[in-house]
């Protein structure tokens, strides 16, 4: 398994855009054996900063498996508008310092 991080800073004004973009996108990463799940999360202190955390079964079925299906399409077109407010986009492994308090 991986882990995407996308960081976007996203105006006030297209924050509800922004959000109605996601939610049609994620119908595409349900339907994906490739992802295992997602969470978007968005700034306390600063509403206008958004992490979005996409769970892969790994790199390559997210770069290749995902991204040549056609669920990606549909993704990509309900997000699209929103990609130059990426500030960072990045795969991340899991490393042995974990926790949850079940």
């Amino acid at each position: 398994m991986i882990t995407e991080y996308i960081r976007y800073t996203v105006p006030a004004e297209i924050k509800d855009d922004f959000i109605r973009g996601y939610t049609q996108a994620v119908e595409s990463l349900k339907a994906s054996s490739h992802c295992l799940g997602y969470e978007l999360h968005q700034g306390n202190e600063e509403p206008e900063n958004f992490i979005l955390r996409i769970q892969w079964d790994s790199l390559d079925g997210h770069m290749h498996g995902f991204r040549n299906s056609p669920e990606f399409q549909p993704f990509f077109q309900a997000i699209g508008p929103f990609y130059k407010y990426i500030q960072e986009m990045k795969h991340y492994d899991l490393t042995a310092l974990a926790w949850t308090r079940a």
